[in-house]
């Protein structure tokens, strides 16, 4: 037999390149570009460069890798830093570098496990699986995302989050880069292919595409046979401080381009994040609301507001963003204030911990987090019904959602966000296609409203069936179904990922022992 050619591990200079380019790729693969295709070869380049690695070594692949995806990917970072921390231009430039290094960890620690485990002499395709699971299970992210998300527009393929949510999903696009990297390692060392790996990667594909096939027709038909409700959506479209220096148009504007839909017949109207930019004392709230904002809409109402309680004394209050909900006699019948509150926006990062940061930025905001997770009520002609209501980025955690829809057990999601903090950039549309997989892993109708776009209703299938125009005011409307459907990622979770993730952990610390002969 030919002699194996001394190929790999690849060069520090080869490695580094192979990383680079798995980042790229995952780049260009991940929406916002939407080269999906892209995303069953991503990670080829980086499962080659980590053969045969060091540990310390594979880490520091891994981090290029999730550094270079994260700086094309999340630029827009430096929008919102510019505009909201108050720091000077270079620092914002070195705040992005910084969150993008740490978020870019979440590839390191893959590469990291990968090699461990590989040294101690697990199977390669086992130990990259688990590493992947582990990773995007166990890393904490500022601004999280699912490699899964790649494919949101193939939806075929994105039912698995019924089963397993984005994980799943991305554990089978990761098998094929696993088959077609072990074609090319196979190559360069002169080996005979390993077929089982081959088949196992390119059937799971087969697989899931077979399960989406067959499932997205049982799920329209149970969605057909559900009760109608006529939603409208109004995107104000207000900028961000005109949102807080000019209130009362914007409520104005709402509940002008509320009385369009109302024309429509709309059942419930949804508005977005903050919609009601004023701050109202706690105590008062209910009543406040219904004078000012929802007695004269005609319409049930779902709204964003800021709720104040306790010391009037600036600098003592605590200020929530909430969601509210109204009858159509205008009726406050329910609130939710987030729980998941986003950095430098709503509040500093460390700042119980170390005081001092508030000095340096102090424009940013002093939200408190909410602890219920009781969803909103509307009425219909059959009866009472309830919608979880998700707040700004709380759209895109699975386990969030899944916690909160499986306490509530409502009949329809719904978001409210303002990504105007981003700018006309990228964000909106990776925010939305994260969001997408809430509709999959409960299979129940999306409602988005946003204050900028982009506003959507998504199907239980995971299909935006209406979506509006981003930077404009413009009111959307459709009709969804009330489903109450319990899937298996509701009664999950992330279980099977964590099993992956617990495997692999054990691999990193314990040795294969080798068959007796």
């Amino acid at each position: 037999m030919t002699e194996p050619r001394p190929v790999f591990p690849l060069g520090p200079a080869s490695a580094t390149s192979a990383a680079v380019l798995s980042g790229v790729l995952y780049w260009l693969a991940f929406p916002g570009v939407d080269a999906w295709p892209l995303a069953f070869v991503a990670f080829v380049p980086l499962l080659l460069a980590l053969r045969g690695q060091t540990p310390k070594r594979a880490l520091v692949l891994g981090l290029t890798s999730g550094l270079v995806m994260n700086v094309a990917g999340f630029y827009w970072l430096f929008v919102m830093l510019r505009s909201f921390s108050g720091f000077p231009t270079a620092l914002c430039l070195l705040l992005v570098l910084v969150i993008c290094t740490y978020q870019g960890g979440r590839i390191a620690l893959m590469g990291w496990l990968y090699a461990r485990g590989a040294q101690r002499g697990w199977p390669h395709a086992l130990v990259a699986l688990g590493a992947f699971a582990a990773s995007e299970l166990i890393f904490p992210l500022l601004f999280p995302w699912y490699f899964g998300a790649t494919v949101y527009e193939v939806h075929a393929l994105a039912q698995l989050a019924e089963l397993g949510g984005p994980i799943l999903v991305g554990i089978t696009i990761l098998g094929v880069s696993l088959s077609i990297e072990e074609l090319i390692h196979s190559r360069f060392v002169n080996r005979a292919v390993n077929r089982r790996l081959l088949f196992a990667g390119l059937g799971g594909l087969a697989v899931s595409a077979l399960f989406g096939y067959a499932r997205i027709p049982q799920v329209d038909a149970r969605a057909r046979a559900a009760e109608p409700l006529h939603v409208g959506i109004v995107q104000g479209n207000m900028g961000l401080m005109a949102k807080r220096e000019r209130a009362l148009e914007g409520l104005s504007r709402h509940r002008r381009m509320t009385g369009e839909l109302t024309k429509l017949g709309v059942d419930l109207v949804v508005w977005s994040e903050t919609s009601v930019n004023l701050n109202v004392p706690e105590d008062i709230y209910r009543a406040f609301y219904k004078a000012n904002v929802t007695q004269n809409l005609g319409v049930q109402a779902i709204f964003g507001g800021v709720i104040v309680r306790g010391d009037p004394t600036p600098g003592r209050q605590q200020y929530f963003n909430s969601a509210l909900s109204s009858d159509a006699e205008g009726n406050i019948t329910g609130r939710y204030d987030k729980e998941h509150l986003l950095y430098f926006g709503e509040a500093l990062p460390f700042e119980r911990t170390f005081p001092i940061v508030r000095t340096w930025s102090p424009t940013s905001g002093r939200f408190s987090a909410g602890t219920g997770l009781d969803p909103l009520p509307f009425e219909t002609t059959t009866g009472r019904h309830s919608a979880s209501v998700l707040i700004c980025y709380e759209d895109v955690l699975p386990a969030f959602t899944n916690r909160m829809v499986r306490h509530a057990h409502p009949d329809l999601l719904v978001n409210i966000t303002n990504d105007a903090w981003f700018g006309n950039t990228s964000e909106a549309w990776e925010h939305l296609a994260l969001a997408t997989f809430r509709s999959i892993e409960h299979r129940r109708y999306f409602v988005r409203g946003t204050n900028s776009g982009i506003s959507a209703f998504v199907d239980p299938v995971g299909r935006i069936i209406v979506q509006s125009h981003p930077f404009r005011a413009e009111e959307i409307d459709a009709v969804v179904h009330l489903m109450h459907e319990r899937t298996v990622y509701e009664s999950v979770g992330d279980a099977p990922a964590w099993a992956l993730a617990a495997m692999v952990l054990v691999f990193a610390v314990r040795r294969r022992r080798k068959p007796e002969v």
